[in-house]
């Protein structure tokens, strides 16, 4: 089936479906683009419009619209770098948190990064956009799928129904950030005929809804096993994740039904890769260039840590959003050799918050976990301290995905490379040296982001069983895994604690779009029991008050639908 969606890499994704592309409203209308991609063009051509919609559900998360990486996005007002898929959940996830801050006065950004953010928040405006209108282009494939319209051969037929499948996976992928992040929200389905307009539910029904929907694409998906499309692991994970936060989402816990989906991903990977776990058996390698020999169809079937992940595929895929945005904005020309980490781009605009540094232990700038082989401290003139909100160099510089090489055998080379203008001693891992430098350095990031990895897997059981739904003695032994590669020393059982697995997941998971989520699961976001660098605006932290555990509905969505629509409590 591979064939039915290599356009994916090619740009041919890109298609025009701007006709559902103004948030919400737009879920009840008919494209009217005439060159859009609807079942009236391709009705007689229904391998096309199966190809070229189905990329579309795929391509959604790693580009915007439908021009180079800003231009002509699928949300009418907003600007398409911004809201791109992978950086509205990152803005929202990791900002708002410990993990890390932004420099740039970027309107509404500030307001993030100080919890003082408001229903009139245009980051929030852009996430529910974007997610909803990633579901709306799903949905509307699904539909039209099933309502018969297209003449379905003996080939084209199990193709059209695993696509079916996989287009449902992917709309309950970003129905799981509007459940976290906006609670009782909109309930659109492809079960609603055009013209009807959706309507609010609550986040426990949403949780419902979508969880039953994942458990029967899972038990009747078929593995595809094909690079850049969702394998059977990467559906269970997303399953796992769901009922991790379930006490949260539902007000039930369901940490047995997470470990029991757990226990079945980790089962298909163990014995092969690190300590026979399934791991890869290199941390920064999951993060370079070609990382996409950990992705399913990967080259390192052994090692296929990452279980869903977003292709980035220099240059047919541009975006200011997803890796080429942590790569860029984490480096600066003026206090480091950006060369090094294999982009042309540097924005000197996001670094570390001092309460995550110290989750490391950092002794003179210098941390024995490989976690932080590539980063940036005291040895190379930064602080770790948070003093000036806005200087780069007030906060530890955590270089995660770079756009160098990984080797072949998935591992990253270890150098050092000293800055003949600075005199400062950098990390580097890459290959292909031109006097000393990378010699590979694009525009833009070719980097995958993964979405849910097998490490993330092992913790969330760890957590399960510490929570009572699991075995101890076993869940003990995953969180070592995951440490053994980090390349630090085991925990014994009194260390085996909540807390720790908390700090545990920021050290491996930093940047994957999961920190305020565990946070908020933890009862450690808002209130004032623990506290970071300018939590609520001051300098040294301040409590939040309990309802910023949700995020508002954006005031826009309240302004369009009126008394239909009601404003989460507290905004």
């Amino acid at each position: 089936m591979k064939s039915y969606i290599s356009k994916f890499f090619m740009g041919a994704a890109l298609l025009a479906m701007t006709g559902l592309a103004s948030c919400v409203g737009d879920l009840d209308q008919m494209p009217k683009d005439p060159n859009t991609t609807t079942p009236g063009n391709f009705k007689d051509d229904p391998k096309k419009y199966l190809s070229e919609v189905m990329a579309k559900c795929y391509s959604s998360l790693a580009v915007s619209g439908q021009k180079g990486p800003g231009g002509d996005s699928d949300i009418s007002g907003l600007d398409g770098g911004a809201s791109n898929w992978t950086r509205v959940i990152f803005m929202l996830n990791e900002f708002t948190t410990d993990e890390v801050s932004w420099i740039w006065p970027d309107v509404g950004v500030f307001d993030l990064c100080t919890g003082t953010w408001g229903s009139s928040n245009g980051n929030l405006y852009g996430a529910y956009g974007r997610f909803y209108t990633h579901i709306a282009v799903c949905n509307d494939f699904i539909r039209n799928v099933r309502s018969g319209i297209f003449e379905l051969d003996s080939e084209l037929r199990p193709v059209a129904d695993q696509f079916v499948l996989e287009a449902r996976a992917l709309r309950d992928l970003s129905y799981f950030y509007v459940i976290d992040f906006f609670g009782n929200a909109v309930r659109a389905w492809d079960d609603m005929p055009y013209g009807e307009t959706p309507q609010q539910t609550t986040r426990a029904e949403l949780f419902k809804l979508v969880t039953e929907d994942l458990e029967d694409v899972l038990a009747n998906y078929k593995e595809s096993g094909v690079y850049g499309r969702v394998g059977k692991d990467g559906i269970e994970a997303l399953l796992c994740r769901y009922y991790l936060n379930a006490e949260v989402f539902t007000g039930t816990p369901m940490y047995d039904k997470c470990w029991e989906h757990a226990q079945n991903i980790i089962a298909r990977h163990k014995g092969s890769g690190f300590q026979n776990s399934g791991l890869a058996n290199d941390y920064l390698a999951l993060f370079a260039f070609n990382n996409d020999m950990f992705m399913p169809g990967g080259s390192l079937k052994d090692q296929n840590e990452i279980l869903w992940g977003v292709p980035f595929a220099y240059p047919y895929t541009q975006s200011y959003g997803g890796t080429m945005f942590l790569i860029a904005a984490a480096t600066s020309a003026s206090s480091m050799p950006t060369v090094l980490y294999g982009l042309s781009a540097d924005w000197s605009c996001m670094h570390a918050r001092e309460q995550f540094a110290d989750k490391f232990d950092f002794r003179g700038g210098i941390s024995s976990d490989k976690r932080t082989y590539l980063w940036c401290t005291e040895q190379q003139g930064f602080t770790k301290a948070n003093d000036e909100f806005s200087d780069f160099k007030s906060g530890y510089a955590p270089i995660k995905f770079t756009n160098a090489k990984a080797e072949a055998d998935g591992t990253m080379p270890r150098n050092t490379y000293k800055d003949p203008g600075t005199g400062y001693t950098f990390n580097w891992a890459g290959v292909g040296e031109v006097n000393g430098l990378p010699a590979q350095t694009n525009d833009f990031a070719d980097t995958d982001f993964p979405v849910i990895r097998l490490a993330d897997v092992y913790l969330m059981a760890a957590e399960c069983a510490l929570r009572g739904a699991g075995d101890m003695a076993t869940g003990l032994q995953y969180v070592n895994t995951v440490r053994a590669r980090a390349g630090v020393s085991a925990w014994n059982t009194a260390e085996y604690t909540l807390n720790n697995i908390l700090d545990e997941r920021s050290r491996e998971l930093y940047w994957e779009n999961v920190r305020r989520t565990d946070l908020v699961r933890f009862g450690k976001f808002a209130g004032g029991s623990y506290n970071w660098a300018w939590k609520n605006n001051v300098r040294n932290g301040g409590a939040m008050p309990e309802y910023m555990n949700l995020f508002p509905i954006p005031a826009d969505i309240i302004a369009t639908y009126g008394s239909t629509y009601k404003q989460n409590p507290g905004y």
